[in-house]
């Protein structure tokens, strides 16, 4: 069973990755989210049409043994559980460069730069994963909302995706810029 120490602005924080027009919302946000959480898991993994989906008879998968360990206590706060950084402070919401997105937690790539796209929510977006089992989908029921998350192939939380997105595909893939690492394409 998960605990949760939220306060009201904690509930704007998550509710916050959804396009809004007005940016000063990130002023009024607590710089961090405290959230603890000791679960046991069960999991089974099935295909879908847009990513791997996860079914649980708990809200999040165990730590796996091949994580990164020189993850930071803020990585290991938004991997583990499921926390969220504060808009707008993600270094890789502005990276241009071409490269490839990995999962911080087991180096797993999960998007391409050319997928990348602005959406205006704070947090690094993008409108498809690098291939269709790069991710696991699972359903999010916290905190009152119907959300559909997105796991690494290790478990660990990366974002959200939602359904408001640009073409071709139509999804906005928000993602957690803490959960990821960037590696630039080599220079030809």
């Amino acid at each position: 069973m998960r605990t949760f120490i939220l306060s009201l602005s904690a509930v704007l924080l998550l509710s916050a990755c959804t396009r809004a027009d007005n940016q000063s919302i990130s002023d009024q946000l607590p710089v961090a989210l405290s959230i603890t959480s000791s679960v046991s898991s069960e999991f089974s993994l099935t295909q879908n049409s847009s990513f791997s989906s996860i079914s649980s008879t708990s809200s999040s998968p165990s730590i796996s043994s091949s994580w990164n360990p020189d993850l930071t206590p803020e990585q290991l706060a938004i991997l583990r559980d499921a926390g969220t950084e504060r808009p707008f402070t993600s270094p890789l919401l502005n990276e241009h460069r071409k490269g490839t997105f990995v999962t911080a937690d087991c180096n797993i790539p999960v998007f391409r730069s050319e997928q990348k796209f602005d959406s205006g929510t704070g947090w690094p977006s993008f409108w498809a994963p690098i291939s269709p089992d790069a991710m696991i989908e699972k359903t999010d029921t916290t905190f009152g909302m119907t959300r559909t998350e997105i796991l690494s192939k290790c478990g660990g939380h990366l974002g959200h995706v939602f359904t408001d997105g640009p073409k071709p595909t139509g999804l906005r893939c928000c993602m957690n810029g803490l959960a990821l690492k960037f590696i630039p394409d080599p220079i030809q």
